[in-house]
């Protein structure tokens, strides 16, 4: 029996893409936090080795790292193999890498369709398929972190907006082999959160409108209706629930974490 003041996730491991900041990064120092050991995945080894040290330093937990590039085969295959050197099991998978371009339709060319793709959508997909034999023996979790513009779409955010709504759908039908191999899977719609990737939209926005970031964000949150911008952390502690014991009956659900943006009851 777990003692009340145990870590929830003690014993647990963790891997965590787009782990080197942003989101990612606050997803793997909460896990660490909650007793989890996380290997974390990118494209840049000098900040994926100085995130896994920050951690690490904080939380006292084992924190690997490996980087690869997610749009590939190869790479997805690689983190699965460095996966298998680190640890002897997989508990939990959360894909959060990917990030798409956004701007005018007619501006939006072909490779950059193609790129938010690779990295986002079929970086899951693979990565769900690699690690599934190791979720299903530990009877694990995967959270994929996918985006509002899977419901909302906008038409200065086509490739986001089709990327999140297939990554939306591969993950609900995902959820039905969960309910197979007993490995809990879910989504999380995050809104608008205070990365650097936002702060570079605000920055390019505030450019093609003529403002400055700090108008620009102001702008956007009294449009949204919302109390303030979100914080990885905000989305940080609702993986970690999902992927602890206690949320064991949540399982197939989409969760928006966007401070009331998305009206819809879809």
């Amino acid at each position: 029996m777990t003692h009340p003041d145990e870590p929830t996730l003690t014993g647990k491991v963790a891997v965590i893409t787009g782990g080197s900041r942003g989101i990612g990064f606050a997803t793997a120092l909460q896990l660490a936090n909650d007793g989890a050991d996380c290997l974390l995945a990118a494209q840049n080894e000098a900040r994926l080795k100085d995130a896994a040290a920050s951690i690490a330093d904080q939380t006292g937990r084992r924190v690997e790292y490996h980087a690869a590039d997610l749009r590939t085969l190869e790479g997805c295959q690689s983190l699965l193999e460095a996966a298998e050197v680190a640890f002897p099991i997989t508990d939990i998978l959360i894909n959060c890498a990917g990030a798409a371009r956004g701007g005018p339709f007619l501006e939006l060319s072909e490779e950059l369709w193609y790129d938010g793709f690779a990295l986002k959508f079929y970086s899951a997909v693979r990565l769900s398929r690699l690690f599934w034999p190791r979720l299903v023996e530990s009877h694990g979790a995967v959270v994929n972190i996918v985006g509002s513009r899977a419901r909302t779409p906008a038409a200065d955010e086509m490739i986001g907006g089709a990327v999140n709504a297939a990554l939306a759908n591969f993950t609900k039908a995902l959820a039905g082999q969960g309910l197979r191999d007993d490995v809990n899977v879910n989504i999380i719609h995050p809104g608008m959160t205070r990365t650097e990737r936002l702060q570079e939209i605000f920055e390019y926005r505030a450019r093609t409108h003529g403002t400055t970031p700090e108008e620009f964000e102001r702008q956007q949150i009294e449009a949204s209706g919302i109390r303030r911008v979100g914080q990885p952390e905000d989305v940080a502690r609702l993986i970690a629930y999902l992927c602890s014991p206690a949320a064991r009956q949540i399982h197939g659900t989409a969760i928006a974490i966007d401070g009331g943006a998305t009206e819809g009851l879809y």
